[in-house]
């Protein structure tokens, strides 16, 4: 006789009733996931978590009492497990959110995400399916986020520290030997933090422009850029419509459109465009990286970061074609282990390297 399967526990915290209510009957609407306690504020928040043990937290930002960031920090500190922040779809949400993901939050659902949305369907399968790989990583997940430090102490001013304990991980299939003009990078799931890992440790005279599309709503974008702009010795910034690619520059591409790369004599720009339409995310890792592969083909290399799902495969393989090169983030540092390996079982990836040595990876082709 086969047991039962655990149901995955989860903890919301969020002052709002019909929050609260909305997000309950999105996780329930899966019998293997289970609300086991509700609280208005964080300071219940964190007594609840600490009592009950949840497999997951959902925790609004803004609350009274104490905020969600301060719950947070208690939670990481006392009984570490995997929060997903609710955020407002605010300038200020978004900067919020992104200090959650430096304080070891591993996402966030924007507010939009709620049962008065025309998208539900696809909102809540995709809320779902993202708990059940976050709580599945649990374990790694939470032992990572013992030994992480370089996200805050970059977004402090600090360089990061070098790492070590991965140093000897790398896997290295094959090696390209020609010359790179671009860089594209496509993450999901957990990029933030993955990207400020990337970006902090690229050196200042770096020789070619570097486009991201990372997959998040309007208004958290040009925050995510101007946190990693201040701590990168890169110009970072999100990208506008006609924008050159230049040397030492990274462009990331607006939340809720695409970037796409077209190259115009010896130079690189980019388009910014909600075209195509009929994408499942917006910015689509796959729409940049086929424009890529037929602006600079051979010439460019790719690198596919933590993320949900195989967006950004059909783009990789058409670099590839192009006899353009590849990396893919380890599953080891991975929040999600969708994305990278989706190329590297396609049989796509150059090297597989862990998220802190991927920027050494990178300046290894030049």
């Amino acid at each position: 006789m086969t047991s039962e399967p655990k149901q995955i526990r989860v903890v919301v915290v969020d002052d709002s009733a019909f929050m609260r209510k909305a997000i309950s009957m999105m996780l329930e609407s899966d019998p293997s996931i289970k609300v086991v306690g509700t609280a208005t504020n964080g300071e219940d928040g964190v007594e609840i978590v600490r009592r009950l043990q949840p497999d997951l937290v959902t925790m609004d930002v803004e609350m009274p009492r104490m905020d969600g960031l301060t719950a947070l920090r208690h939670i990481m500190a006392s009984t570490p497990v995997p929060v997903m922040m609710v955020s407002s779809i605010t300038t200020e949400g978004a900067e919020a959110t992104l200090e959650a993901l430096e304080l070891g939050a591993v996402d966030f659902i924007p507010k939009q995400m709620s049962y008065v949305s025309l998208d539900i369907v696809k909102i809540r399968e995709e809320l779902v399916a993202k708990i059940k790989n976050i709580v599945g990583r649990k374990h790694v997940l939470m032992a990572r986020l013992r030994q992480q430090t370089r996200f805050s102490n970059a977004s402090r001013g600090s360089q990061p520290k070098p790492a070590t304990s991965y140093a000897r991980t790398t896997v290295s299939i094959q090696k390209k030997h020609h010359r790179i003009e671009l860089v594209a990078i496509g993450s999901s799931t957990g990029g933030p933090p993955a990207l400020s890992s990337v970006i902090s440790q690229l050196p200042p005279n770096f020789p070619v422009g570097i486009v991201i599309a990372q997959h998040m709503p309007p208004m958290f974008t040009k925050p995510l850029a101007d946190r990693l702009n201040s701590m990168s010795r890169l110009s970072v910034r999100e990208a506008e419509d006609g924008e050159r690619v230049e040397p030492g520059t990274v462009l990331i591409s607006p939340g809720g459109k695409h970037l796409l790369v077209k190259k115009y004599g010896a130079s690189f720009r980019v388009v910014v465009s909600a075209e195509p339409q009929n994408t499942l995310y917006k910015p689509c890792v796959d729409v940049m990286f086929n424009s890529v592969a037929e602006a600079c083909g051979q010439t460019s290399l790719a690198v596919v970061l933590t993320g949900m799902g195989s967006n950004g495969v059909k783009g990789a393989q058409n670099i590839k074609a192009k006899g353009g090169a590849l990396i893919a983030q380890d599953e080891a540092t991975c929040v999600v282990y969708g994305m990278p390996r989706a190329v590297i079982e396609a049989k796509l990836a150059d090297q597989i390297a862990p998220i802190d040595n991927i920027a050494a990876e990178i300046a290894s082709y030049f």
